[in-house]
């Protein structure tokens, strides 16, 4: 089973060189510390930023540079600022080839529920919503089950949609799968984890394989 840096981990082998990359609120934000050295990669935040690098350590942190969830972040060689007109042009524009976020919820026809618990503060739908309906790459990072132990992979999503039939990938604690006409395709296991203990945390359609490798880390 994977921790959320695992999950970040995983998600990080799916970069591509040359990717330009929006990284969402959560586990998401973690991916940018595992990408491949030997790749080029710029990842864009709706804020305003593009070419954003690893967290800062400890005590290197500048309060003025901040992705779209106010971490604090680092900035690679020639990253730029810009405002959030321009940013949302190039998500809009779909000049994005990789959006990656958190979900409360996925269906298994690819709806995506991540701004909003009815009931419950939130800070807004932020840029998911542009993301979700410009996007044609969109892995979800997510854990499998809620903390009451529940499926947060569902036959139909029970929260407030954020985009309809828009992911394509889901990277969890337990499992990699793909979105396809016949439900969540179960492609990789988490190490340890069995193909009974996935079908068991997963409401949604379930496509098992003959062979489902264990997740190279």
């Amino acid at each position: 089973m994977l921790d959320k840096n695992g999950i970040a981990k995983r998600i990080a082998r799916e970069v591509r060189d040359g990717y330009y990359v929006n990284l969402g609120i959560g586990i998401p934000t973690l991916v940018a510390n595992f990408v491949r050295d030997d790749i080029q990669v710029e990842f864009q935040s709706e804020n305003g930023v593009l070419g954003m690098g690893p967290f800062p350590f400890e005590g290197e942190e500048d309060a003025d540079i901040i992705n779209a969830g106010k971490q604090t972040i680092t900035t690679l060689p020639g990253a730029s600022f810009f405002d959030s007109a321009l940013s949302f042009a190039m998500i809009r524009g779909q000049h994005v080839d990789l959006t990656i976020l958190g979900a409360m919820e996925v269906a298994d026809n690819g709806d995506i529920a991540n701004w909003k618990i009815p009931g419950k503060m939130v800070k807004g739908m932020g840029g998911a919503m542009d993301l979700v309906a410009s996007a044609d790459n969109i892995i979800v990072a997510m854990m499998h089950t809620n903390k009451a132990g529940k499926s947060k992979l569902l036959k139909s999503c029970t929260l407030p949609l954020t985009g309809v039939q828009c992911v394509r990938k889901i990277v969890t604690n337990l499992a990699v799968m793909e979105v396809t006409k016949d439900g969540f395709l179960l492609l990789e296991r988490a190490p340890g984890v069995s193909v009974d203990q996935i079908r068991e945390a997963t409401e949604g359609r379930l496509v098992i394989p003959d062979e489902v490798p264990e997740m190279p880390i």
